[in-house]
């Protein structure tokens, strides 16, 4: 009895998640609109909430919430909703925020890391179709005739690697662009623009149906 599954499979999950990753969605439409709009210190604790939302998220899904969430349409209506109100608010702050680089050194540097955190954390753990989505996805790659539980960690863990990986090139990738533009009109415009993708992504989270 093999101890793991055999590395062809393993190969093919990793590039089934790297193309499931790379595709952006709510999560990644944040890290790239926050960094934007914030510069390279979001990226951290961006890539962070991502990681730690995508590991509540896979969580959930292993003690069978995603289960319950693919049969419940009133339960993934109300946690879509959550996430679309949360995806929009986020959106409008962003909007509004005073376009100049901030002491990094500064009290409201350690609170911002924070809530650059937490409003990734909560966008990735609430959304309904990601915990849907790990119990879809996962054991599609588990060999039986292997211990399931050692599988599991392992490719939850590869997928956070993964996750984190992508989700901090996203925003290194925006957060440089803002470090390029030294005018305060070019942050404003970043941050518009981020803000409104934000927005989109909170409409585009609330009309989605469920079985997508």
């Amino acid at each position: 009895r093999s101890f793991f599954m055999n590395l062809e499979t393993y190969g093919a999950f990793v590039i089934a998640a790297i193309i499931v990753l790379v595709i952006p969605g709510p999560t990644i439409i944040l890290v790239i609109s926050q960094s934007a709009g914030h510069g390279r210190r979001a990226v951290l604790p961006l890539a962070a909430g991502v990681t730690l939302g995508d590991f509540t998220a896979m969580a959930l899904s292993l003690l069978g919430l995603g289960a319950v969430l693919a049969a419940s349409a009133a339960l993934f209506a109300i946690l879509k909703w959550i996430g679309a109100v949360y995806l929009i608010y986020l959106g409008i702050k962003l909007w509004r925020s005073d376009p100049k680089q901030p002491d990094l050194h500064s009290l409201s540097a350690v609170v911002s890391s924070r809530r650059f955190f937490t409003s990734a954390y909560v966008v990735t753990a609430l959304n309904p179709k990601s915990i849907v989505f790990f119990v879809a996805f996962l054991p599609q790659f588990v060999d039986h005739r292997a211990p399931i539980a050692f599988q599991l960690i392992v490719l939850g863990a590869t997928f956070l690697i993964l996750a984190a990986l992508n989700a901090s090139m996203y925003g290194l990738f925006a957060g440089r662009l803002r470090d390029v533009l030294q005018k305060k009109a070019a942050y404003r415009w970043l941050n518009r623009c981020g803000g409104s993708a934000l927005i989109g992504a909170g409409i585009f989270t609330a009309v989605v149906k469920q079985s997508s």
